[in-house]
């Protein structure tokens, strides 16, 4: 009998081949995301230089409940936000392998609604 790989190990096989193609520059980094059942984190990432230069969660953000997608839009024009203050207009998307529906999706919406490119 085949053993079946666990989804969060067919994830990272995503993401690592989806990192092969895409990284950030100082210039237009990478905005990651990660989600938890609880949570959704994002960080901006040159990887040139290996800095994360902002990020946001709703942990960090003290939302009641992290894990909706209301959250996500909340943490997404925060991370857009700081991305202002940091001079920073153009990202490049790095869904970290999760499918870009639900949460990931509205919180790539909400970011370029706040004004991110990507």
């Amino acid at each position: 009998m085949i053993k079946k790989q666990s989804r969060n190990a067919q994830r990272l096989r995503r993401h690592a081949r989806v990192r092969t193609k895409i990284s950030g520059t100082p210039e237009c980094p990478r905005l990651s995301v990660f989600r938890s059942n609880a949570h959704i984190h994002v960080q901006l990432i040159d990887d040139v230089n290996m800095k994360t230069l902002a990020s946001a969660s709703s942990l960090a953000m003290k939302l009641e409940n992290g894990g909706n997608v209301e959250a996500a839009k909340q943490v997404g024009a925060e991370i857009a936000k700081r991305a202002k203050e940091a001079n920073i207009t153009k990202v490049v998307f790095d869904r970290g392998g999760y499918i870009y529906a639900g949460r990931v999706k509205a919180l790539a919406d909400a970011a370029r609604e706040a004004g991110l490119e990507f």
